[in-house]
């Protein structure tokens, strides 16, 4: 009898122990969120600055559900990247299946937004969870990127809270290999969602690239 699990139930550890999935602490194994990455125009900053002033003011009236949170944060980010332009494409709550090949296993879940040829994922967490880290994504979309219908490539993903983000790059070889980059924070000195559209349209440019090859 095969046995079903929610994506959202499973957790490190079963990726572990079932997919025998490896942290790379490497920087090399994923340059692509620090290196060549591409310029953010001075009218790009400014609608980048008025998202922070608008995510910092939505702070005082919690909690921030999921809708609140791609609305004011990552919508506002996929506008500005011009990613709802030719050629990309995006689809929502697309199903996924993930099966383990000894144990008759299947993890279904669905992923919030799904952009670029099944190789660039975007998770939003809400806010309102008691886990209000990007952790508490972590293995759910590392799910989703084991189940890319393209194993010769890398897959990429991003979780966000709002306030949080982090970039994600899993290979599957002979056996799955993912790293991350830093975190960024939106209350940071300055504007790190700056850094976090130069390394969207960086992590785009790479997939639309292997998508023509």
């Amino acid at each position: 009898m095969v046995q079903s699990l929610q994506a959202k139930e499973i957790n490190l550890r079963y990726l572990i122990s079932n997919f025998g999935i490896q942290l790379i602490e490497n920087e090399q194994f994923f340059p692509e969120w620090q290196d060549d990455l591409p310029e953010v125009s001075d009218f790009q900053k400014r609608q980048l600055d008025q998202v922070k002033a608008g995510f910092l003011n939505l702070q005082s009236y919690p909690p921030l559900s999921e809708n609140i949170v791609r609305m004011a944060v990552l919508d506002p980010l996929l506008f500005i990247g011009e990613f709802y332009l030719t050629p990309f494409g995006i689809k929502a709550e697309e199903p996924i299946e993930l099966a383990t090949e000894d144990e008759g296993v299947v993890i279904k879940g669905r992923i919030d937004t799904l952009i670029l040829k099944d190789q660039f994922w975007i998770m939003v967490i809400e806010a309102k969870r008691s886990t209000y880290s990007v952790e508490a994504g972590l293995a759910q979309i590392l799910a989703y990127m084991l189940a890319n219908p393209f194993p010769d490539r890398p897959s990429y993903g991003m979780i966000a809270t709002g306030g949080e983000f982090i970039f994600l790059k899993l290979l599957k070889e002979d056996s799955p290999k993912y790293s991350t980059s830093n975190v960024f924070h939106v209350r940071n000195r300055g504007n790190e969602l700056y850094q976090v559209l130069q390394i969207m349209k960086k992590i785009s440019q790479i997939v639309m690239q292997n998508a023509r090859n």
